[in-house]
């Protein structure tokens, strides 16, 4: 699909959204059905010109925010809402979690599936972007359920990965310390940005975690797992930095015997 259908069909959308829903209060004539654009606008608290151009398809790119915004003033499901980030290729500020509108460079996706050992992709949010059947039958439960699979997130809230890392006070502690070098880059990510606030609200110790300002660069170094279909296992970890695009990384499981 071309950027330019991608912008045709969320206009469409916008606009049929908009027409089904009744006016907050009845008037006598109305030729529009629905709300007209300014309603929707004052609804949604953004100008009456970013509902027009989006709903006409023109080849504007508005924020997250924004988008964010428009979707609360039209009352969308989360399926809806989505389905609108989808279009607009942006993640939506509200769901850190949900499933990638981009995916991980060239590079990296060849380079995971490609390997017999471990090999996954991170994003700037460390969403697991790919992963390859090595990866998925390590990490226990990580790939579970519909959202993006995140790797803070499972090793801060998942007993999965309490179970599977026999050393996960001093795992997570360090993936933490190198999650923060990373942040540093991408202060202006809404994504990251609000990944850490929900681990901030969800994870006590998360939240303790990240007050005490560790900052490691990234480490390879051995790497312990518990597993429970395969017993203990060994892992040297190597992670290397995608070229053109540096907020993402490749993470290899080289095993040790």
């Amino acid at each position: 699909m071309t950027d330019q259908e991608q912008r045709k069909l969320l206009g469409t959308f916008v606009r049929a959204r908009r027409e089904s829903i009744a006016p907050d209060a009845p008037t006598r004539r109305r030729r529009t059905p629905g709300l007209r654009r300014e309603e929707l606008a004052a609804r949604a608290g953004i100008g009456v010109t970013w509902v027009a151009w989006i709903e006409q398809g023109r080849e504007v790119r508005a924020s997250a925010e924004t988008l964010a915004r428009l979707a609360d003033g039209l009352g969308l499901t989360r399926a809806e809402r989505a389905y609108l980030f989808t279009l607009a290729a942006r993640h939506d500020p509200a769901d850190p979690f949900a499933r990638a509108a981009t995916e991980a460079p060239p590079a990296i996706i060849a380079l995971v599936h490609g390997l017999a050992w471990p090999a996954y992709g991170l994003d700037a949010a460390w969403n697991v972007c790919c992963a390859n059947e090595a990866a998925r039958r390590l990490f226990v439960g990580l790939f579970d359920g519909e959202d993006q699979p995140n790797l803070l997130r499972y090793i801060f809230t998942s007993l999965q990965a309490r179970a599977l890392l026999p050393d996960w006070e001093t795992r997570r502690q360090r993936v933490l310390a190198e999650f923060r070098r990373d942040y540093g880059r991408v202060l202006g990510d809404p994504r990251v940005a609000g990944v850490v606030a929900w681990l901030r609200e969800t994870s006590a110790v998360f939240r303790t975690a990240w007050d005490q300002q560790s900052v490691l660069a990234r480490e390879g170094g051995l790497r312990l797992f518990q597993h429970p279909d395969d017993g203990p296992l060994r892992f040297m970890q190597h992670t290397l930095a995608e070229v053109e695009r540096g907020d993402f990384r490749l993470v290899v499981l080289e095993p040790v015997t």
